[in-house]
């Protein structure tokens, strides 16, 4: 669980499998993670209709009941504001500017980007984040399932 004097947030940006939403969503709850940011076409817990939905309860197992959402339009303003409120910002992601996720320690308040499961993140959030973390891979594969890698990332750096 995280330390009461970390605050940290995800932001989901264009992820495409409800299933994986919901996974990050229970991993959320069970580490402490005060807020999701829904962005892009990741689809939210709930409808428009303000209607649950099933496919994600399913995974999250109700933790999407538990952990704070909100959809957002624009993440690159959702960014701008948070570094405002002193956040660091964080995108899980294979760069040229990467670093281990092991070596960052926590900051008091972190924002975490998630992105697509194919595509990752676009360059243009890629830049406006603080720092780029990246699993390192000793296997033939070049990347886990985004929802796997949010768990190694958010206990490895604050579990």
């Amino acid at each position: 669980m995280i330390s009461q004097t970390h605050e940290i947030c995800l932001a989901l940006h264009n992820i495409r499998s409800t299933h994986n939403v919901g996974a990050i969503f229970r991993t959320a709850d069970a580490i402490g993670v005060s807020k999701i940011y829904i962005s892009g076409y990741t689809p939210a817990p709930a409808d428009r209709f303000g209607r649950m939905r099933k496919d994600i309860a399913k995974s999250a197992l109700g933790a999407e009941k538990m952990v704070e959402w909100e959809a957002v339009e624009d993440l690159t303003g959702l960014i701008a504001g948070l570094k405002k409120e002193k956040f660091t910002v964080f995108a899980v992601e294979q760069d040229k500017r990467s670093v281990d996720y092991k070596k960052t320690k926590p900051p008091q308040k972190s924002l975490l980007i998630l992105g697509n499961e194919i595509e990752g993140i676009e360059r243009g959030i890629l830049d406006k984040c603080d720092k780029i973390l990246e699993i390192s891979m000793k296997g033939k594969k070049e990347s886990l399932n985004v929802s796997v890698a949010a768990g190694i990332v958010l206990f490895g750096i604050f579990g």
